[in-house]
């Protein structure tokens, strides 16, 4: 809505009115409420600004779920193709943006999961090493690709509940609660998950202590 600012600080008749009260409401509930609306009326800055805001975080959140950086960023582009076609109709209020938008790259992963139950754990293990620090000694680069490589096929053989839980809370960095939300179960369940989890990365990587401080 031009010609409000969201200052907390402004004392003026604007500050007051109903208008600015459920525009501050609207941001408070959802930060991307405002974004949302402009990519939905198809404004190709907005639709920049959403793809540089939320790509990184999607592409890392299939990344781990996956074990694949290609299949990750196919995912990424059918949840931006998603977004694309209900912009126009979101509605603020219901659920926040960056919610559904997890719920629709954690749904599509696992479509690709069912896809593929016939996979080797092998296949599962083929992940691609992230680049090593340049300003990094070469003995130092080797430790980095292998306590990744070693993390990152544990990660990709935990069971997939399990796995879900792990990336969303400490790589997305969500909340417990927050991921909870998104899994459609209590909090007792997911720390019960999360609690697995680590047990079984912690023993599968009980031979690497650079490992073990990784997760």
């Amino acid at each position: 809505m031009p010609g409000f600012e969201l200052n907390d600080d402004d004392d003026g008749a604007a500050a007051n009115s109903p208008a600015y009260r459920a525009l501050k409401a609207s941001h408070e509930r959802d930060p991307d409420a405002d974004l949302i609306a402009r990519v939905g009326a198809r404004d190709p800055l907005a639709v920049r600004a959403l793809v540089a805001s939320k790509l990184p975080r999607l592409v890392a959140l299939a990344a781990r779920m996956l074990g694949d950086r290609a299949e990750a960023e196919d995912v990424a582009q059918e949840a931006f193709m998603r977004i694309w076609k209900q912009a126009p109709n979101w509605r603020t209020g219901e659920a926040k943006f960056d919610t559904w938008l997890h719920r629709v790259a954690l749904n599509l992963c696992y479509d690709r999961l069912r896809a593929r139950r016939e996979a080797t754990a092998d296949d599962l293990h083929a992940v691609a090493e992230p680049a090593p620090d340049p300003a990094a000694a070469p003995d130092q680069q080797f430790e980095a690709r292998t306590r990744d490589a070693r993390v990152r096929a544990a990660l990709a053989a935990l069971p997939v509940r399990q796995r879900e839980a792990l990336v969303l809370t400490y790589y997305q960095e969500l909340s417990n609660l927050e991921a909870a939300g998104l899994m459609g179960i209590s909090v007792d369940a997911l720390e019960s998950l999360l609690a697995r989890a680590r047990r079984t990365l912690r023993a599968q990587l009980a031979g690497d202590a650079s490992g073990k401080d990784s997760i």
